[in-house]
């Protein structure tokens, strides 16, 4: 069974969710082969030939795949697939929305969220917001998968070279969109979906200005900042902040829920958390149910103590 990933990056690294998604492939027990879509990527394509039980590194390289619209970059896929019985990517924003188009057009039905491979057509995905989760026989040909990174270790990079690169010389102009612009958040903390800390805030930090004493902790702890619905939607933090099942998938080693009540959107995106620690000052609090310890207080109290003292510890 031949595999196909895609490589997920930005034209100088891969993207860590890729390193996620190459320990699932890998259990395919086949040659994986990773398609590297983009222009001037070639950096990225020799970072790919160390990864371990790689086979061959696909390289398309052009002009047209600059901004890996999905409008072309899927039916580039869609071309290759035709090879290969399983393709499959993180399910980030960039596997959700090119994915389903390379099902589309094979006119192939996909599977999204995997989080156990049990054999080769057998696979568990969590439904109803994690709540449940759902084993699933996929019989089609071609096996179109997206992976939850947090549900697998990373492989890391090799020091040298163990697979071949072939390069892909099937430009596809894209007709049907065109790239204007793009805004990130600038950030020197650690990125949210593969921190080992995140301290996210919620409604109960009531305003902006307080909400910077999350991200005060989160710097004390050389963390990540996360954040629920509540505080995205009154546009407090950006939207790449928010944690849940709209959200980022976030399973850290530990995670500190601050002023978050616990609603089930929420909690899909951190309960796989190895460790959760939540503080609110309502002793009903949902997230509790779900935390390992928890403090039932004003935290705006039990924050400023908290950051004093790792303040001077640290």
């Amino acid at each position: 069974m031949t595999v196909l990933l895609i490589v997920e990056h930005d034209c100088r690294t891969i993207k860590q969710a890729t390193y996620h998604a190459m320990t699932a492939a890998a259990q395919f027990n086949q040659a994986v082969d990773l398609l590297i879509i983009g222009k001037d990527c070639h950096t990225v394509a020799a970072m790919g030939s160390t990864l371990p039980g790689i086979s061959k590194v696909l390289v398309a390289d052009h002009a047209c795949y600059e901004h890996q619209l999905p409008e072309n970059c899927s039916v580039l896929i869609a071309n290759l697939a035709k090879n290969y019985e399983v393709v499959l990517a993180a399910a980030t924003t960039f596997g959700k929305n090119i994915l389903p188009r390379v099902a589309a057009l094979l006119d192939k039905a996909m599977l999204s969220d995997v989080i156990k491979i049990i054999s080769p057509d057998t696979f568990v995905r969590p439904i109803y917001a994690g709540n449940v989760l759902q084993t699933v026989q996929l019989l089609e040909s071609i096996k179109i998968l997206t992976i939850r990174a947090t549900a697998f270790q990373a492989v890391t990079l090799g020091e040298s070279p163990v697979a071949t690169m072939s390069t892909i010389d099937q430009p596809i102009q894209n007709t049907l969109s065109q790239f204007e612009s793009v805004h990130e958040t600038q950030s020197v903390r650690p990125e949210l979906t593969t921190a080992r800390v995140v301290v996210s805030g919620g409604r109960g930090l009531k305003s902006a200005e307080h909400f910077k004493m999350v991200e005060s902790l989160a710097d004390c702890l050389k963390g990540a900042v996360g954040a629920s619905r509540a505080v995205v939607d009154a546009e407090w933090v950006p939207n790449d902040y928010q944690v849940g099942q709209t959200g980022k998938i976030v399973a850290p080693d530990l995670y500190i829920a601050v002023g978050i009540s616990g609603a089930i959107q929420h909690l899909a995106g951190m309960k796989e958390s190895k460790l959760i620690i939540a503080i609110n000052s309502d002793p009903d609090a949902p997230i509790f149910q779900a935390s390992d310890y928890y403090i039932v207080g004003d935290l705006f109290k039990i924050l400023p103590e908290l950051i004093a003292a790792l303040q001077k510890v640290v």
